[in-house]
């Protein structure tokens, strides 16, 4: 996986105004050897714990916006903490974890870091932060309004209206069918089996049936 290993002046780079500063804090404190990765679609970020003398390892995909990067780092920060704190005696995504990322978002919206609309939709992030990305649905959606490099006619399955035909990246046609939990249900074209997609999976809008 080809990395940029950035010096720290580099990193305002990726961050929101203000941010440089605290996020450095960490870095210097725990000495933490971060990278910036080429986009990955299976991570965002990934935090690896000190072994056999090496420091603490910190990866992000250097393709996310500003905000999205610097909330992707302060998850992997919190697992570094958690590490320090407990090492592996807790499970990766338990309590521990959460409570201390829960205080690290709180600090840096506290810092007036994000917009607003992010900042709401960080609340339910800091009540009780998911797992993964994936988890985190609704902030994702209002994070990717703020990407920089948007291509002409992709968009989120949840931003298109329910009966949008679209296209997959594979070339598949399908149609956009009803919410089911936090999943869509569409309907392959050609087949006319039924699919359960994300609300953030990234198609091609073909047409609208009215």
């Amino acid at each position: 996986m080809p990395v940029n290993e950035h010096p720290m002046h580099a990193l305002a780079a990726f961050l929101p105004e203000g941010a440089f500063d605290p996020v450095v804090e960490y870095i210097h404190l725990y000495k933490v050897h971060l990278t910036v990765t080429k986009k990955r679609k299976s991570v965002l970020g990934d935090y690896r714990h000190p072994r056999w003398g090496t420091n603490h390892r910190i990866s992000i995909n250097g393709n996310l916006n500003k905000y999205e990067f610097l909330i992707t780092l302060l998850h992997e920060l919190a697992h570094l903490l958690t590490f320090e704190q407990y090492k592996n005696n807790v499970e990766a995504h338990g309590k521990e974890w959460k409570s201390i990322y829960s205080k690290l978002l709180t600090d840096f919206v506290k810092a007036n870091l994000f917009p607003v609309d992010i900042q709401l939709a960080l609340r339910r992030s800091i009540i009780n932060p998911a797992a993964t990305a994936n988890g985190e649905t609704e902030l994702l959606l209002v994070l990717r309004k703020y990407d920089t490099k948007k291509t002409e006619d992709i968009f989120h399955v949840a931003d298109i209206p329910i009966g949008t035909i679209f296209q997959t990246d594979d070339g598949r046609l399908f149609k956009k069918g009803p919410k089911r939990r936090k999943r869509y249900e569409c309907t392959a074209i050609q087949s006319g089996l039924k699919y359960s997609f994300s609300a953030l999976s990234e198609v091609k809008l073909i047409r609208s049936e009215h």
